[in-house]
């Protein structure tokens, strides 16, 4: 008697596993230091275990998959990812914050590398399963804020986090996953690894932990990315149907809410403290004081932490587009927004093709949350961080998304089970190449 044989799909745990231990490893902290200790302060167990991971993720790809020239011709898209990226690193010459700066350089260019080998080696279902995992990583974050909160700052007394993660990462953080998770729940969207009722219920909590971190750019990014994926997600009948039911709730909750919206918005603050963000236009008032010093190719990479620490008292340029002009000058600016264009437009013109539109979607709405959140805060410009790292995933997927052919049906009307896709186009041989 002859046993049949049933082949199962190997699935790497390397697309999940390392995003999200750099996302640990720059993010997730045991300890807090001052602003101005980020600079010139000494090098501790937790900055050389972020080195280390970041370190081990290097080795890694190199022990595993080698150095090698794409096989065919990378598309736009990569090629202004590399240029950015490269051009970032090369800063470090003229930074004056050097030591720094290096460090900051080499994290890009190793999540850099990681985009690149999941443009090679990944697939559409590594991905769907790196988002659940990141769903579960920030569930489990926000109980932990629960269960131990950490001591706070008086700024931020008021305002929900977990350990020494700042509430505006935190937002962050709890802006994504929302939009990953409204992704999967879409109809038509990729297939879901879990009950409809685990999805809902984790938005709650994840929606309820956002409105506690009191991070308005991160809310208003959220809605933002949400609409437009709601927009998009389902074509022209799509678009009646979430104007029908978005403008009657935007109503609603506005005449309900009104007290709670607002004091979200104000969030306790003074009226000149509204009128100047929190300081952020006196601080974007000395950028372009900065930038006229440097305008062509900038300051170098991380000079805005030290420069607005020495002037402001603030760290980073607190704007995405401010920080690459100050950091970048207007080669700098010039790469980043050519960058964050074509993606856009790419996915815009994914989501025309009815087996990937909802998919697209999600991709762009997230592309919508880094740019509204990047109004107040530039860490999706800045390298080692949950934008940054979650900026070059978006890249990879887009990439990967594009190439999926139309008759390319990804769920089984039966059982679930995704077929395999093609093999990339520029994938590497099996064989590891030297």
């Amino acid at each position: 008697m002859i046993r049949a044989r049933h082949r199962h799909k190997y699935h790497p745990w390397w697309p999940v596993l390392i995003p999200i231990a750099l996302i640990l490893a720059s993010e997730y902290k045991l300890r807090s230091r001052a602003a101005s200790e980020s600079i010139g302060g000494g090098v501790d167990a937790t900055i050389l275990l972020e080195v280390g991971v970041y370190g081990v993720v290097a080795l890694y790809l190199y022990r595993r998959f080698g150095i090698g020239a794409p096989r065919r011709r990378p598309s736009s898209i990569r090629l202004l990812t590399w240029g950015w990226t490269a051009y970032s690193a090369l800063s470090v010459l003229w930074t004056p914050f050097p030591a720094f700066a290096a460090v900051r350089a080499v994290q890009l260019l190793i999540i850099a590398a990681v985009c690149q080998v999941m443009i090679s080696r990944a697939d559409r279902e590594d991905l769907w399963r790196l988002a659940h995992a990141f769903i579960v990583l920030v569930v489990v974050s926000v109980g932990i804020g629960v269960a131990m909160p950490f001591p706070r700052t008086p700024l931020t007394a008021d305002r929900f986090n977990w350990l020494y993660v700042h509430p505006v990462t935190a937002g962050i953080f709890l802006g994504i996953a929302i939009l990953l998770i409204a992704g999967f729940v879409l109809p038509g969207g990729p297939p879901r690894s879990w009950p409809l009722s685990a999805y809902l219920v984790a938005a709650a909590i994840l929606v309820a932990a956002l409105i506690g971190t009191g991070t308005r750019g991160a809310a208003g990014g959220c809605l933002a990315g949400l609409a437009v994926m709601c927009w998009l997600a389902r074509g022209t009948r799509g678009r009646v149907m979430f104007l029908m039911i978005a403008v009657p709730a935007a109503i609603v909750a506005g005449l309900a809410f009104t007290d709670r919206l607002v004091g979200f918005a104000t969030r306790g603050e003074s009226v000149e403290q509204l009128e100047t963000l929190n300081a952020r236009t006196d601080l974007w008032t000395f950028a372009l004081r900065a930038f006229e010093t440097e305008p062509f190719f900038g300051n170098g990479l991380s000079s805005t932490r030290g420069l607005f620490l020495d002037e402001m008292g603030l760290g980073g340029g607190h704007n995405a587009f401010v920080n690459v002009l100050v950091e970048g000058g207007v080669v700098g600016l010039v790469l980043f927004c050519m960058l964050a264009l074509a993606l856009m437009v790419r996915l815009v013109t994914l989501t025309r093709l009815r087996h990937i539109r909802t998919e697209a979607a999600m991709l762009l709405g997230l592309m919508v949350f880094f740019a509204v959140d990047g109004i107040t805060t530039e860490t999706v410009a800045a390298p080692a961080n949950v934008d940054s790292v979650w900026l070059f995933v978006v890249i990879a997927w887009t990439i990967i998304l594009a190439r999926q052919p139309a008759a390319d049906e990804t769920r089984s009307v039966a059982g679930g089970v995704t077929n395999a896709p093609e093999l990339p186009p520029d994938a590497a041989s099996p064989e590891v190449v030297r």
